[in-house]
This record gives structure tokens, C-alpha cells and sequence, in this order.
């Protein structure tokens, strides 16, 4: 006499969702990685590597934002050429710029922490433009702060000095880039309030 068993899910569908759009957001930074320009005015080049870290924390909030980029870091550092200008291993994490690597999760989770104040995340269009916006400013300053501190040790630069190639010249920049993101998860059908899972 066959017996008849339930099927149980191992994993819930809302965690496999924030798995496949952790993974997106990811792969997605590494492509933003590849758009890389040398910067004059610092040792660091131009990105599109911080728009991950905006898109990371305002759609999956602080602990899953976090893991998508700290699945990006682990994917370099094992030698896939996702990093700055298609670099890639160890070496990059630890060199001059790894500050900045480095920052990614600690800045998509505190960006996560702010827009959705609890661990899963909740719907964009219950969040206001300024609430987001605030997160962005705090989220990328971590970059800043910790890229230039990391930058200060390897190149023995003064802290201002640092500062300013590592963190003031990027400004214009990053606030395009932070400008673009918004528009992008308050425009369409991100931002619809769908998020990322119902």
C-alpha cells in the first residue's frame, strides 16, 4: 500500500524571490563595473559600481542588500573578472581601492536600514523621496569614508588628502548616479510599490 506524503518547502518562495533578485542586483553591479573611466583628480577611477549599492539597499532591504553585494565581492575575490575594469582576485579587495569594495554591504545594508526600518522589505511607494534620498546620502558617505580611510593607508596620504581624491571629487558623479536609481524605482514598476516581492 503506497503512502501518500505532503510536500514540504524547504526554503519559502519569498526567500527564493530575494535570493533571485539579490542575485540580479549582483550580477548588475558587475556590469556597472565594467563602465570605468581613470579619474584625474583621484588614484581611484569613475564607476557605475555604486549604483549596485543604491539599487541593493532600497529594493532588498538591509540584510538581503547586504548579501547581494557581499555575493559580488565573493565572486571577484574567487576570479571572476567583475570588479573595477574587469578585475578580479584577492589582490583587488586588499589593493589601494579595496576600501570601496569592501564598503559595499556595510553602505546597501545601513541604505536598507533606513528606507525599510525592519529586516524584509517593504513596498517603495510607502516610503517617502526623502527618506530614500537621506538613505543614498548616508549610504554612500560609508563609501566614502571607508574607501578614503583604506586609500590614506595604502598610499600613506594624509586623511584630508584622501577625503578629497577618494570621496569630494566623486560627488557629481555618485548624486547622477543616485538621481538615475531614483528615478528608476520611483517611476516605474519598482516603485508601483511592488518592491520586490508581494
Amino acid at each position: 500500500m503506497a503512502e501518500q506524503h505532503e510536500s514540504v518547502d524547504l526554503v519559502g518562495d519569498r526567500t527564493v524571490q530575494y535570493f533571485a533578485v539579490a542575485v540580479l542586483v549582483a550580477a548588475l553591479t558587475a556590469a556597472f563595473a565594467q563602465v570605468t573611466v581613470p579619474y584625474p583628480l583621484s588614484p581611484a577611477p569613475f564607476t557605475l559600481q555604486t549604483a549596485g549599492v543604491y539599487l541593493a539597499g532600497l529594493l532588498l532591504g538591509p540584510v538581503w542588500g547586504a548579501f547581494a553585494l557581499v555575493l559580488y565581492l565573493l565572486v571577484g575575490v574567487a576570479g571572476a573578472p567583475v570588479f573595477a575594469g574587469g578585475a578580479a582576485g584577492y589582490g583587488v579587495l586588499v589593493g589601494p581601492t579595496g576600501g570601496y569594495l569592501v564598503s559595499f554591504p556595510i553602505a546597501a545594508a545601513l541604505i536598507g536600514a533606513v528606507v525599510h526600518r525592519r529586516v524584509d522589505p517593504r513596498r517603495l511607494d510607502e516610503v517617502s523621496v526623502a527618506v530614500q534620498v537621506l538613505a543614498l546620502v548616508l549610504g554612500l558617505a560609508v563609501v566614502y569614508l571607508v574607501g578614503s580611510v583604506w586609500l590614506s593607508v595604502q598610499l600613506e596620504l594624509s586623511l584630508a588628502n584622501a577625503l578629497v581624491q577618494g570621496g569630494v571629487v566623486f560627488i557629481p558623479g555618485d548624486a547622477a548616479k543616485a538621481v538615475a536609481v531614483m528615478a528608476l524605482v520611483t517611476g516605474g514598476y519598482l516603485a508601483h510599490g511592488r518592491g520586490v516581492v508581494e
